[in-house]
């Protein structure tokens, strides 16, 4: 199938990749694909203060692993006695979610964007990118620990966290979108 000559192909090889499948899947998945590009560019052609990117990096750093959920759902589960067993549940659930992160990454193998006028501001334990496991283990903090905490922070600090990682150059948005509503469903799963 040929290529839209209007986008210029871009430089990193996982943007090339995931592209040339999107454009091969039709006209919808050739319209997600550019947007999907122009929307990372977008986000990560804003300004950079190096405060900003410092403290945006801090804050991504805590939910490496779902560091941050689990801590919050270990710390629920050994001080609301009387709600224990849902909150055992539901750190469970966020665990799961990041463990199946682990094994969707590996089928879909999606590296992670490389854009030579927009590099990573951050390192990453792995080079695969699809979907995000921010995304996912923050969304499914967010669904499962809604009954127990206020539902509004609790998402609020799921989507920074998820943007955060398009910010610091190391996802895609689809890569969010997609961890987001697969945390969704895998925190439904441990309310």
């Amino acid at each position: 199938m040929p290529v839209d000559s209007s986008t210029p192909p871009p430089r990193d090889p996982g943007a090339r990749t995931a592209l040339r499948l999107l454009l091969r899947g039709g006209p919808f998945a050739r319209a997600v694909a550019r947007a999907d590009l122009a929307t990372y560019r977008a986000i990560r052609s804003t300004a950079r203060p190096p405060g900003v990117v410092r403290a945006v990096s801090r804050f991504s750093s805590t939910g490496e692993h779902a560091a941050l959920w689990l801590v919050v759902g270990l710390a629920g589960t050994a001080f609301d006695v009387e709600r224990r067993p849902r909150w055992r549940r539901a750190v469970i659930g966020v665990g799961s979610a990041y463990l199946a992160n682990f094994a969707l990454k590996n089928v879909f193998r999606r590296k992670r964007p490389l854009l030579e006028e927009l590099p990573q501001l951050i390192k990453t334990p792995t080079a695969l990118s699809f979907p995000s496991a921010h995304a996912t283990s923050s969304f499914a903090a967010a669904r499962a620990y809604s009954p127990l905490l206020p539902p509004r922070p609790l998402y609020a600090v799921a989507g920074a966290m998820a943007l955060s990682r398009v910010y610091l150059g190391v996802h895609y948005p689809t890569d969010i979108v997609a961890g987001a509503t697969f945390g969704t469903i895998m925190g439904s799963a441990a309310r």
